[in-house]
């Protein structure tokens, strides 16, 4: 800028000063709000990334603390982000239904979303046949295990539900805690384990038949299901009883579980971008970890579909179109990729290349690999957060913790489950499903 002061006055400086600050002024920005309790780095590499090639809009993307109960509540309000993100498609319902959220039908057809997304997919995000959500974060649950601790002991991963029961005695009567899990900073984790024994012992075809009323939640394959289920806590296997376990915090018991005082851990995908700091020479130990399916009646493989959070356009937005374009960008195979590799950011459901996983962890590519082929084949089953009703989602988590004081049983569990579900079925507030 010194250089063009000696051969352009003043005011001329002025003026095209003005004039860039009125191009930029003239540029939409979109606006999207993310978890500021967990940020990871996929912010700024989607910021940048859409900045750099967009001619057109930018994007700013505002960190804000519980950022759904924020977003909820603004855009309640005629208010909040251009771009309106959920925790998953069981929340789009009841934006879809106030008229919060745009459809998108037609910009879909506008922008090829059929072709970038898996078959299955954009079904996620209907309401009565309408598009009003993009599904993100494709996830699922597996088991981790401490494999050097494993190998010291001469322990195999279980492949079935029993091997896992006869395993945890072995583990715990080796005064080592068999599972690192807690739910004090997050209650609704306890949805974790009640879906995962749902499907992995009732199995995703009963599932299923639930799912779309064909088949009552008092059934006895369900009743099994939390039986074992709720053995497992009865033992205090998951991280010493249910005192514990009420206090336990992400920090404590991934630290135990790194430490080899824990051995292994139910949790999703999601779990592949921060577990390194707690083994190894991040945490300041020699331990290493790995993952098996999670284990099912049969022994078979089966990987139950999740949605980590869904992308919708706020129907109060004065620049839908520039909204649309930047998912068009955030779900392109390309950027899906790059925030896998980069951040350990669990993808979308879109169609990768098969070179989409180089440079990623090959502990971390196997799983996304292995799920795919599971999922492509009909080999899934449904997580509670994606596939349950709303209401339904909350009381699995909350009333679960009931049967493990002892307050209800296992039977009364169910049948007050059946009775939610049957309304909010009877309402037409159940999430598309997968057919199998």
């Amino acid at each position: 800028m010194k250089y063009l002061t000696k051969i352009l006055p003043l005011f001329l400086i002025i003026a095209l000063l003005s004039f860039g600050a009125v191009i930029a002024q003239d540029k939409p920005t979109i606006s999207v709000w993310f978890d500021a309790n967990n940020p990871g780095c996929s912010a700024p590499l989607i910021t940048e990334g859409y900045n750099s090639m967009s001619e057109t809009s930018q994007v700013e993307i505002v960190e804000q603390p519980d950022s759904w109960s924020v977003t909820r509540t603004a855009v309640t309000g005629g208010a909040g982000p251009d771009v309106v993100i959920s925790p998953g498609p069981s929340f789009v319902f009841e934006m879809a239904a106030a008229n919060l959220i745009l459809p998108l039908n037609d910009y879909a057809d506008e922008h090829g979303w059929s072709d970038t997304f898996v078959p299955w997919a954009l079904s996620l995000g209907e309401v009565d046949g309408t598009l009003y959500s993009l599904p993100n974060e494709l996830e699922t649950l597996i088991l981790y295990y401490n494999k050097t601790l494993f190998e010291q002991n001469g322990w195999e991963p279980p492949t079935t539900i029993d091997e896992l029961m006869t395993l945890s005695e072995q583990i715990a009567a080796a005064g080592i805690l068999p599972f690192a899990h807690g739910n004090a900073d997050w209650r609704p984790s306890n949805e974790w384990f009640v879906g995962e024994f749902i499907n992995h012992v009732a199995g995703p075809e009963a599932v299923y038949e639930a799912l779309t009323g064909a088949r009552p939640w008092t059934d006895e394959a369900f009743v099994e299901a939390i039986d074992a289920l709720n053995t497992i806590q009865a033992n205090g296997w998951f991280f010493g009883g249910l005192e514990l376990y009420y206090t336990a915090d992400e920090p404590t018991r991934m630290a135990a579980f790194g430490a080899g005082e824990a051995a292994m851990n139910i949790e999703g995908t999601w779990r592949f971008g921060t577990i390194n700091e707690y083994f190894g020479e991040a945490a300041g130990n020699t331990n290493e970890w790995d993952w098996v399916p999670v284990p099912s009646s049969t022994g078979d493989p089966i990987f139950d579909i999740g949605i980590g959070s869904t992308w919708s356009i706020n129907a109060a937005s004065p620049i839908p179109d520039e909204a649309a374009n930047f998912l068009t960008y955030l779900f392109s195979p390309d950027v899906q990729a790059m925030l896998l590799s980069e951040c350990g950011s669990a993808p979308a459901p879109v169609n990768m290349e098969a070179d989409a996983m180089e440079g990623v962890d090959p502990r971390i590519a196997r799983a996304f690999e292995l799920f795919a082929e599971s999922s492509n084949a009909g080999n899934y089953g449904y997580t509670t957060w994606t596939f349950w009703p709303p209401r339904s989602d909350v009381y699995i988590y909350e009333e679960i913790e009931r049967v493990w004081d002892g307050q209800i049983t296992t039977a009364e569990y169910l049948e007050g489950l059946n009775t939610m579900f049957a309304e909010e079925l009877a309402a037409g507030e159940i999430p598309p499903i997968p057919a199998r």
